[in-house]
């Protein structure tokens, strides 16, 4: 953990060993990151799935999921990220239901995203605050268990026989339609100079060879 006033000269330090082409990329695609939606995976366990879900978020600049895990690993297959995993942070933490009270704690307003519950049309939902949108596993959906926990449901319109769309494209959907609304709305939905900070060091440590080494070696001085 980086003390708040270490934070700027942290990543001051560790800058000058990026190319200029990649500080570049990282001052510029930094500034639309946000955290106001938090997309949560419940026990994902198709490994393309978990990539195409990293690469679409990190394509709407949100850069942080969380993977419930359980019986299986969330584990991005990195032929299909492309290199999203290099930006986005995945945070793992047991599928039950304390871990979404630790999220709500955060102050996320739980969304299960599902047509039960007489669920919210995506295009009619109207954005105020933070939220966390739940997946559910590529077969059962949402849970029981987390439906009934959830503060509400949002759901994706169909127009054809089939009833779902497949949870990476169930995601990818929910983020860019998510981030239009956030765009339109005036809310300051990005993240704040602390947490820009932290995410631009993550960042730069992942974008260097040894960066844990580097960032180790400069916090003990």
């Amino acid at each position: 953990m980086i003390p708040k006033d270490k934070l700027q000269e942290t990543f001051d330090y560790l800058k000058q060993f990026l190319t200029d082409e990649r500080l570049s990329k990282i001052e510029h695609f930094s500034k639309e990151s946000s955290d106001f939606v938090l997309p949560v995976m419940e026990d994902v366990y198709q490994f393309r799935n978990a990539a195409a879900i990293v690469r679409s978020v990190e394509a709407c600049a949100f850069h942080h999921v969380v993977a419930l895990e359980e019986e299986n690993v969330f584990n991005p297959n990195l032929k299909v990220t492309k290199g999203a995993e290099t930006w986005v942070q995945v945070e793992k933490m047991p599928n039950n239901i304390d871990s979404l009270k630790e999220i709500k704690n955060r102050g996320y307003r739980i969304l299960a995203v599902s047509p039960e519950k007489n669920a919210t049309m995506l295009p009619d939902y109207e954005i105020k605050e933070p939220i966390a949108l739940v997946f559910g596993t590529e077969l059962e959906g949402v849970s029981d268990e987390v439906l009934g926990f959830a503060d509400e449901t949002l759901a994706i319109p169909m127009y054809g026989f089939t009833k779902s769309f497949n949870v990476s494209v169930a995601a990818a959907i929910c983020m860019y339609e998510l981030k239009q609304k956030l765009m339109k709305s005036g809310i300051d939905y990005k993240l704040s100079d602390e947490k820009l900070l932290e995410m631009k060091i993550r960042w730069t440590v992942n974008s260097i060879r040894s960066g844990e080494e580097l960032l180790e070696r400069f916090l003990k001085k």
